[in-house]
């Protein structure tokens, strides 16, 4: 009888062998939190097409910040929602506006211990819901949304944000807002660049999210699906502007752009996992065709897989308490551990924290929620 000469499955006989050899592992550092933040809301308002998101109150944003930290997530996404739009966006450039209050409020509740980042665009702002102003012709004007960037991107700084994150794909765009913050005395503000970001149908939980007044789409800015070299040409001019981090969105249709964006940049590159994404592993979840834990642990380590320094997703602190589950769990003694693998979990996603019983009292001099390193 004739044997294999190699034989991979040895590395996979155990799941401590499987744990030993992992060429990828999540961290709740790699992880963002997008959270949305509606002006007027006394409670949270539920999002009917993601279950288990919401639109948070302006209080119940500061709970979901300090749960972000005691897990010792990397960080927030802001979005904000106002009560009233106009067609140049004025509220996002408000510096009473509900964006820019809600950063300063964030900061104040998590201090240096949360990297606290904003959605720099106009699309939540303006009556027509697109990433810039409109000109006579009916087309986004690009060099006139510019000037509202740079003055966006200087509020942005001047309320606490810790990164600026523009994402309306307007030509020049981190150029502007880089000289703006610079001349601002912003210098130390860094700029993670929305580069590439694609027209997709993936978006469309988004629109409920943050109430977009948008009707058609925005194909005449953001990427076309066919187009991979564009994508790396407008990672390459974000870089040359002076980017500090740059973004590929969506994450799981696009891991070749992800993967292709990783290999010609020297800075970190950031995935989002949107709304769509999350929906459909929600509605396949729901209906019983799927593990749904396995497949959310299996989504992002794709993303990472691909290449992703961090990852923003709107599973990032249920997954953070998972991840803190499994280091409690490994360190029970032997002859108290049980070798059953873990059960799914029952728990709902969410945009605030995992379960109480994740939770420790925050100690400002840890920095890593008692993870280990990364390596």
């Amino acid at each position: 009888m004739s044997f294999p000469e190699q034989r991979p499955r040895r590395m996979r006989r155990s799941r401590a062998m499987r744990r030993l050899v992992a060429e990828t592992r999540l961290h709740p550092a790699d992880l963002i939190l997008p959270v949305f933040v509606r002006e007027g809301l006394s409670e949270p308002s539920p999002i009917s097409s993601m279950p288990g998101v919401v639109q948070h109150s302006e209080s119940s944003l500061l709970t979901a910040a300090e749960e972000a930290r005691d897990l010792g997530l990397g960080g927030l996404m802001l979005f904000g929602i106002p009560a009233t739009r106009d067609p140049q966006g004025s509220a996002g450039l408000d510096p009473e506006g509900i964006l820019n209050r809600s950063i300063r409020a964030v900061k104040d509740r998590v201090g240096e211990d949360l990297v606290v980042m904003s959605d720099l665009c106009l699309d939540e702002f303006t009556d027509h819901g697109h990433c810039g102003v409109i000109d006579e012709d009916g087309e986004v004007d690009n060099d006139a949304t510019l000037e509202l960037y740079a003055e966006m991107g200087v509020v942005q700084a001047a309320s606490g944000a810790d990164v600026v994150a523009p994402s309306g794909m307007m030509d020049g765009q981190v150029a502007v807002i880089r000289q703006a913050l610079d001349e601002a005395g912003h210098q130390h503000v860094p700029i993670l660049a929305y580069a590439a970001k694609y027209a997709s149908g993936f978006y469309g939980p988004f629109r409920e999210a943050v109430d977009s007044q948008l009707s058609g789409d925005r194909k005449q800015y953001q990427l076309d699906a066919p187009n991979r070299t564009e994508a790396l040409r407008e990672v390459e001019l974000d870089l040359a502007e002076g980017a500090d981090m740059v973004m590929v969105k969506p994450a799981s249709a696009y891991l070749d752009i992800l993967s292709d964006a990783v290999s010609i940049s020297d800075v970190p590159v950031s995935a989002y996992q949107v709304s769509g994404e999350y929906a459909m592993i929600e509605a396949a979840a729901a209906n019983g065709w799927i593990n749904r834990r396995t497949v959310v642990t299996e989504s992002l380590i794709a993303i990472r897989r691909a290449g992703a320094t961090n990852v923003l997703t709107y599973y990032a602190a249920e997954v953070a308490g998972w991840l803190r589950e499994e280091m409690a769990g490994s360190r029970v003694t032997r002859a108290t551990a049980s070798h059953a693998p873990p059960a799914q979990d029952p728990i709902r996603p969410r945009t605030t924290a995992a379960p109480e019983t994740f939770r420790e009292p925050h100690d400002p001099s840890r920095t890593d929620a008692g993870f280990p390193p990364v390596s």
